[in-house]
């Protein structure tokens, strides 16, 4: 069973988060001109404002730094889906990296600040004959 509800919108893939949401690798903007590595990826680096970027994998391990259980849907898609847990992961070799998933192997009320995970990608079709998502995912390391 897929984590993600059936029917839900997918991210619109563009020139910077293509190789984020396509590739199943943790794949990171990377700044040419300040060696620094940013993640949400944006036109311009947050560090040095350089616009000479490209893509560097991560090793996809980390821990959860924090983590929200929703028990009332705030979408009626998740209606049987609650609760479920949303983690924030601490990237074990960019630590200032910070990246939004969910723990997959985890019950809403087994998530602890401090498990080591690892990265692990959900495969979501596009139901409008888009590309395939792949979708970062974590399970305990």
């Amino acid at each position: 069973m897929s984590y993600m509800p059936d029917g839900w919108t997918l991210p619109a893939l563009d020139d910077l988060n293509r190789p984020f949401f396509t590739t199943g690798k943790l794949m990171l903007q990377h700044c040419v001109d300040c060696d620094r590595v940013q993640h949400p990826p944006e036109d311009i680096c947050i560090w040095c404002q350089g616009d000479h970027l490209d893509y560097v994998e991560a090793r996809g391990t980390g821990d959860v730094y924090s983590y929200v259980v929703p028990h009332h849907p705030p979408n009626e898609k998740l209606t049987t889906r609650v609760p479920y847990n949303i983690i924030l992961v601490r990237l074990d070799d960019y630590p200032h990296v910070r990246i939004l998933g969910n723990q997959i192997d985890a019950e809403f009320d087994e998530v602890t600040i401090g498990t080591p995970v690892r990265v692990t990608f959900e495969e979501i079709a596009d139901q409008n004959g888009g590309a395939t998502i792949l979708l970062p995912q974590w399970v305990k390391a």
